[in-house]
């Protein structure tokens, strides 16, 4: 998944990226070509779903579980699909909009639109990283959402598998392998603090995710 940054790939995120917010009529008119007629209900729901959180949660002063848990179970409600089945392709990482506007998600799907969704809602990137893990049970590559609360606590995971946000140290199913946010990469060591392995645009699929949230606002 490691691979050189390539020439003209996205250097920085934009304000507004993949956020319901910024979705706009031309990119409903084009998903809905797309995915179907109910793509305008969907989009709506889930923008209502982001102005409905109140002001007080988005504060993050004693809030943040409810704020995770709303927001994991919210995205969870996406019926799970397959790359394969979803794309015809074994790995595609979709934007918050192909995702809730094609009403199908796996797990870098609803990694990727939570991260976003918390940002609209305030949250810094600093408390969030994008996490691939391998899991245990499954026996197989999976992603999740971190929650740090202070930069050296214990994360807080969001996850399709489980609506309940948990503790990493409740979730011994899943290892880290690495993690990443808009600002950078971390490479897992077991027992020890990640090993900074630089911008995270060397990820070729969050690489060619931002591309895409680019274009979605030209639309």
């Amino acid at each position: 998944m490691l691979l050189a940054i390539a020439p003209g790939a996205a250097l920085a995120a934009v304000q507004g990226l993949g956020f319901s917010r910024s979705v706009t009529p031309g990119l409903v008119t084009r998903y809905t070509a797309r995915f179907g007629p109910e793509v305008g209900t969907r989009i709506g729901g889930w923008q209502q779903f982001v102005r409905s959180v109140p002001a007080e949660r988005r504060q993050l002063s004693g809030n943040e579980l409810q704020l995770l848990s709303s927001v994991n179970t919210f995205f969870n409600h996406l019926p799970f699909v397959t790359d394969l089945a979803h794309w015809g392709v074994d790995d595609y990482w979709a934007t918050p909009a192909e995702a809730v506007a094609s009403n199908g998600a796996d797990c870098e799907d609803f990694s990727i639109a939570k991260y976003y969704a918390l940002k609209e809602l305030g949250v810094p990137i600093q408390r969030l990283r994008i996490t691939y893990v391998k899991a245990v049970r499954l026996n197989q590559a999976h992603m999740v959402l971190a929650y740090y609360p202070q930069p050296n606590a214990v994360p807080l995971i969001l996850d399709n598998l489980q609506d309940k946000v948990r503790p990493a140290t409740e979730r011994p199913d899943l290892i880290p392998v690495y993690s990443f946010n808009d600002d950078d990469l971390l490479i897992a060591r077991q027992g020890q603090p990640g090993t900074n392995a630089g911008s995270s645009l060397q990820v070729r699929l969050w690489r060619a995710l931002l591309d895409k949230l680019e274009q979605e606002l030209k639309y």
